[in-house]
């Protein structure tokens, strides 16, 4: 008797310390225990987290200030550099040759559409929206339709296994990278190439700009081009503190004497030399997460730790949208060896 009675009681414990709940994506009633916080439906596979709780959103408004405040000065700052360099180099560049110039307006047009249109895409472009999908009734949501799904308490719908939400953009991004306050919008699922070509096209115009300024400050700048004449017969590691001092000396002999050409010139090979360090730098960081198959909120979760990624340079071409070789567009001579001998 006592062995039954304590059967019982361990039975109505069990009983009384469960609870009933609804899920969320399928509207079915689950029973779980006291201490499950966290659940995943087994019939929808939603996922149910009654830890997770809205946050304050009292920071967005200065996020989004300072995103268009960023936006605006980088755009500023292209328009400056596209027309400040061609108002400094054109005449110096045709002054030398016509054909010379004609292939300097040809690059300098082609990069500048390409970074001005790579960075509109990338800004002004939604960044990627999770996919609508049915959910809350049981006829019409079907078994495993939200598998790993969670409930975004922003959003008051369906968040995908593949999206995060941005408090800064106000929604939930399909494969998230991380959100970029110099274009002021995510770098998600319909911007991540974009994003990449922003960052190709700026390297490259400013690695051209700082070759360009300093090509045309030589002929502006006769101190500088006497100076490194003299440097003839020098190797080694003294070549290069020797080449730095005569451009030291050579610019404090002719400071006062620089027109307003030259400042320009001067300032555009600092600002592109600066910026095309740390543009190559997130440039190798995004190709790489590209080349291992992440993103860079993946890379940081825990979760990409557990799971086997391949790296490989398939995951490049394939990101950049070249899904088939070049050899199946050529045609196959071996088919038609055969036809003929048959």
């Amino acid at each position: 008797m006592d062995s039954s009675s304590s059967t019982q009681e361990q039975y109505v414990t069990e009983v009384t310390e469960n609870y009933e709940t609804i899920c969320w994506g399928c509207g079915l009633r689950v029973l779980l225990p006291s201490c499950a916080s966290a659940f995943k439906c087994g019939w929808c596979g939603a996922i149910t987290d009654q830890n997770k709780k809205k946050r304050d959103q009292r920071c967005i408004r200065w996020r989004v200030v300072r995103d268009r405040c960023f936006v605006s000065v980088v755009l500023v700052f292209i328009f400056f550099v596209i027309f400040g360099g061609v108002w400094a180099v054109y005449p110096v560049v045709f002054s030398i040759s016509i054909l010379c110039g004609v292939f300097h307006s040809i690059v300098t047009a082609a990069l500048s559409i390409a970074t001005v249109s790579f960075f509109s895409f990338s800004a002004f472009r939604c960044a990627g929206a999770p996919p609508n999908v049915v959910w809350g009734s049981y006829p019409a949501v079907g078994k495993g339709d939200l598998e790993n799904y969670t409930f975004c308490h922003y959003c008051s719908k369906p968040k995908s296994p593949r999206a995060h939400h941005c408090r800064s953009c106000r929604k939930c991004i399909l494969d998230m990278d991380h959100h970029c306050p110099f274009i002021g919008n995510c770098v998600g699922a319909a911007n991540h190439r974009s994003f990449v070509g922003f960052l190709i096209s700026a390297v490259l115009s400013t690695i051209y700009v700082s070759i360009m300024s300093v090509y045309a400050g030589s002929h502006l700048w006769p101190p500088l081009k006497y100076s490194l004449r003299h440097i003839d017969g020098v190797s080694g590691t003294y070549l290069a503190w020797r080449i730095l001092n005569e451009i030291v000396v050579a610019f404090l002999r002719s400071a006062l004497l620089l027109s307003s050409r030259g400042l320009i010139l001067a300032y555009l090979f600092i600002a592109s030399v600066s910026l095309q360090i740390g543009l190559a730098v997130l440039l190798w960081q995004q190709l790489s997460y590209i080349y291992e198959g992440k993103t860079y909120l993946s890379h940081l979760s825990p979760q990409a730790d557990n799971e086997e990624e391949k790296k490989d340079c398939q995951n490049l071409v394939r990101f950049f949208g070249v899904q088939y070789s070049v050899t199946r567009f050529l045609p196959n001579f071996r088919v038609t060896r055969k036809r003929h001998t048959k």
